[in-house]
């Protein structure tokens, strides 16, 4: 099995099993210890490879412990400190990961709930732990381009000297797209002045401020619209779907498949296949993404397991002025739901995730 699938699959486990975690043994359990042994790859009963309850005298502090100590050729090189699953990950708990990066060779620190994990570094001051992670890995949002820096500290791949050198471009580009992340989802009042006053040429007043706080945040969203519906074109006319030349361009524009066997009267809009996509993104939490495949038909559009009909994951009701998104049950009725954007889609998640549950095995 691939690293990046051995991921997907511990992910997988995460989603499915992290609101049932409730104390920190039972997180190690669950989360830590395979994370340690099927994608880092190091056996965790072997004491020359990890050292469970590693403890290392630190000044006045005798006989604290830190979770877990990686070792390679007898020496620390990872530090890994536990949370509770459902709790968050603060600085303050990486008071005993600040003291035993200083006593040991160890040049990475990790602080974990099982879920979300941030790796530490001496960026700052030679050995002297760092406020804030180079890396954080997010297991129920995996940001694919960390995949390879991850598999630098596995076992097999383990390359301390380019995880270093790779750590400051990591931490800040990291930082950024978190921060712009949180910008588009709640704009700050920094946030709207900055792009109001490049706009609007009167004075900024509390009047104005109020009407950009919407004006941004609508602006944000289309704009991230826009950039999807983008990708949706390319991907089109990379495998020989098409776009009418006469169509706006908005979502609903019509695409045709260039396909000789289809039935002509079949219209594939671009607001389906964008839909096609939430739902996709929702079902891969439960399979690969390559079980996920679509049916277009004359009335609705299909979602399905394994491009297997009897397997239906939703239906796509867009022919008409009002959509639906159509589910069914264990005997196959269909209920559908009326909505008027494709982001309430995700309002259904979970009736999504049980229809490929039913089917998946």
């Amino acid at each position: 099995m691939e690293f990046s699938e051995r991921l997907d699959s511990l992910a997988t486990k995460v989603k499915n099993q992290a609101t049932a975690i409730g104390t920190e043994e039972a997180t190690k359990n669950a989360f830590v210890m395979p994370f340690i042994s099927t994608i880092l790859g190091y056996d965790v009963f072997d004491p020359l490879e990890v050292v469970p309850e590693f403890t290392a005298d630190v000044g006045t502090k005798k006989g604290e412990k830190i979770d877990y100590a990686i070792m390679r050729d007898g020496e620390v090189q990872i530090l890994i400190e536990c949370k509770p699953s459902m709790g968050s990950l603060k600085i303050e708990h990486a008071s005993q990961l600040f003291r035993y990066f200083a006593v040991t060779n160890a040049r990475i620190a990790v602080l974990t709930n099982g879920v979300v994990w941030h790796f530490y570094t001496d960026l700052d001051a030679p050995n002297r732990m760092d406020a804030k992670p180079f890396l954080v890995l997010d297991l129920l949002d995996i940001d694919e381009t960390l995949i390879p820096e991850i598999q630098k500290l596995s076992k097999e791949s383990f390359d301390l000297d380019s995880i270093i050198s790779a750590a400051e471009e990591l931490k800040y580009i990291g930082a950024l797209k978190r921060e712009i992340a949180g910008q588009f989802r709640e704009p700050t009042d920094e946030w709207i002045k900055f792009f109001a006053t490049r706009v609007y040429e009167g004075s900024y007043t509390q009047k104005v401020r109020q009407q950009f706080t919407t004006l941004v945040g609508k602006a944000a969203q289309q704009f991230l619209n826009e950039r999807v519906n983008d990708r949706l074109k390319t991907a089109l006319g990379v495998s020989g779907i098409t776009p009418t030349t006469d169509a706006p361009p908005a979502t609903s524009a019509p695409v045709v498949e260039a396909d000789l066997d289809r039935d002509t009267e079949i219209e594939t809009t671009l607001e389906e296949l964008e839909g096609y996509q939430i739902v996709k993104a929702i079902a891969c939490g439960e399979v690969k993404p390559q079980r996920v495949t679509h049916r277009d038909a004359k009335s609705y559009f299909a979602v399905l397991l394994d491009d297997n009909n009897r397997k239906p994951i939703a239906r796509l009701h867009f022919n008409g002025k009002q959509k639906y998104l159509g589910l069914l049950d264990n005997g196959k009725v269909e209920t559908r739901h009326p909505i008027e954007d494709l982001d309430e889609i995700y309002s259904f998640a979970d009736g999504i995730r049980e229809a490929v549950q039913r089917y998946k095995d």
